[in-house]
């Protein structure tokens, strides 16, 4: 039987996007989930690899790699949820659903847009052309905790001088990260140390995800969109550009149309759940980053993790989303 704690009708689904992943993820849910251990096979066999070995032995760099991190986090997101309607024998029907940048493909999974062979092949196309853009037009990611949204305005606009850089990322109050270009990335970062931010950390990632510099990948993932049917979402996604609840398919369109360029505001989404009626985030898929996030967001809220839910989880430190 499910939880109860996910059978209310105040109950939102996480996903966890890039950044998320780490090697042995995954490995427990293939050894005592059925419907897990057929997700990975289904992706092994479709991918023409085996990605179940990137993601329960690595290597590390390999599993890291932008083209096999994405479909690795959403495999790993996806599994876990099948092991969880495994135990209730029918699909969950949250209030709503939400996925931090990456993890809004599993949210469409979630909400009945796209079916998961599809959604696997879009997210491995969509790693490839985001490396490809990362290759053109080199850039970089880093996290800034403990700054106003302000003052770090006023950084990402002086340090445009030095070429594109903008925030990326509002992840949770005192906790946004910025992408561009590499000059202006760490011109950006020196401002920020100046201006008192309490810590500046590079991310480990050499694309400038959420940034003009994903214009070329946009264009290229909206032409295999295009190819897509959408249905429309049994259940409202709630997206990350505008933290508005999506629940039409043209709707869904509009917000993949521009995913990969425009910033993700991960605490306007969670207020947008909040404000409908969400007291309880059951975050599905590797790590619990985004439960730390919500916390810092909302502290009246209660957040769930796999571990919470009886599946087997392998918890890691939580780092600032990509």
């Amino acid at each position: 039987m499910v939880d109860a704690r996910l059978t209310g009708a105040d109950v939102a689904l996480v996903f966890p996007g890039q950044g998320s992943q780490f090697v042995g993820m995954g490995h427990a849910l293939y050894d005592t989930s059925a419907a897990a251990r057929g997700i990975f096979d289904q992706v092994d066999s479709q991918l023409g690899f085996a990605l179940s070995g990137l993601c329960f032995d690595g290597p590390a760099d390999d599993l890291n790699d932008t083209i096999n991190a994405q479909p690795a986090i959403l495999t790993m997101s996806v599994a876990a949820l099948a092991a969880i309607e495994e135990t209730s024998g029918q699909p969950l029907t949250p209030m709503m659903v939400a996925g931090h940048s990456l993890g809004e493909f599993t949210a469409l999974i979630a909400a009945g847009v796209l079916d998961f062979s599809e959604t696997l092949g879009l997210v491995r196309e969509r790693g490839i052309l985001m490396k490809e853009a990362g290759e053109a037009r080199p850039g970089g990611m880093a996290a800034v905790i403990g700054l106003d949204d302000d003052s770090l305005v006023d950084v990402v606009n002086e340090a445009a001088s030095e070429g594109i850089v903008r925030i990326a990322n509002a992840n949770c109050p005192g906790q946004t990260v910025i992408s561009g270009e590499v000059d202006a990335l760490l011109r950006a970062m020196e401002l920020a140390k100046a201006k008192g931010a309490k810590r500046v950390a590079r991310l480990s990632i050499s694309i400038a995800s959420h940034s003009p510099l994903m214009e070329q990948a946009s264009a290229k993932l909206n032409d295999a969109i295009d190819q897509l049917t959408l249905q429309a979402p049994r259940i409202p996604i709630v997206a990350n550009t505008t933290g508005l609840a999506l629940t039409s398919a043209d709707e869904v369109r509009e917000e993949l149309r521009h995913h990969v360029e425009r910033p993700v505001n991960w605490t306007r989404t969670v207020m947008e759940m909040v404000s409908a009626g969400v007291t309880t985030f059951a975050e599905i898929g590797p790590g619990n980053v985004l439960s730390g996030l919500i916390k810092r967001i909302d502290r009246t809220v209660t957040t769930l993790g796999l571990g919470d839910l009886g599946l087997p989880a392998d918890e890691r430190q939580a780092t600032a989303p990509a």
